[in-house]
């Protein structure tokens, strides 16, 4: 007598989260050929003249694709984010990046805590063992760990979607720490993507490996390490 609503509950729960995965597979197939610098540059001329005739339009377009592009955790963000310099420039186009982002990522955060999160999370708290543990002393630091994740240009961002989701992060918490921690990172491609008007026209590709260069790489890595201060303090506090 119980199957039946129990599976309806599972139904209800999971729904957001087989819709996000059927609509990636799809916009994979139709659209993967689109998410490239090729596409951009082919198509640079006519984004221009878009934007030219419909600023606010094509604003909110933008971002509602760059969500989209993350909802679905499509390999396209970078390209999205160089796009969103040339199009608007260093500023407003850094905010329509992290904006875009942040919608995306909230989106795929709350599709996977209704799915799974919450009752992962739940079996956790409730065991005893390491995992149990390790996510104690995660909740204790929710805070510097999640601006950690954000920071780190190692840690895909998918997978501090996802962790995020699965630890039952407050929504607010991650909003924020999404927002304010992606916006280092954005400034550096979206400052690359203001200056792609002539690399596009020459025919060229952008230098990404600016990313990695010290002056930029160092004070990433900098701040990563402040977020884990606290924590440190914490523990010296506690013993």
């Amino acid at each position: 007598m119980t199957a039946a609503p129990r599976s309806n509950l599972t139904l209800n729960r999971l729904w957001p989260l087989g819709v996000l995965v059927i609509c990636a597979a799809i916009a994979a197939w139709a659209f993967a050929d689109q998410l490239t610098f090729d596409a951009l540059q082919d198509r640079h001329e006519a984004l221009e003249a878009f934007r030219d005739q419909n600023y606010v339009l094509t604003a909110l377009v933008f971002v509602l694709i760059y969500a989209g592009i993350v909802a679905l955790s499509l390999p396209g963000a970078t390209i999205a984010t160089l796009t969103g310099g040339f199009l608007f420039g260093l500023w407003p186009g850094v905010l329509f990046n992290v904006f875009g982002a942040t919608l995306g990522a909230t989106v795929l955060f709350l599709a996977i805590r209704m799915g799974v999160g919450r009752s992962m999370a739940a079996r956790i708290d409730a065991s005893e063992g390491r995992i149990a543990r390790i996510k104690r002393g995660l909740d204790e630091n929710q805070w510097s760990m999640l601006f950690f994740l954000r920071l780190v240009p190692v840690v895909p961002f998918f997978v501090a979607n996802l962790l995020s989701a699965l630890l039952n992060v407050p929504l607010s918490r991650f909003v924020v720490t999404t927002f304010l921690g992606i916006t280092p990172g954005a400034l550096v491609l979206t400052s690359v993507g203001a200056g792609l008007g002539t690399v596009l026209e020459a025919g060229g590709r952008p230098d990404l490996g600016i990313l990695f260069e010290p002056y930029i790489l160092l004070p990433i890595l900098g701040l990563a390490a402040l977020s884990l201060v606290p924590i440190l303090l914490r523990r010296k506090v506690a013993l």
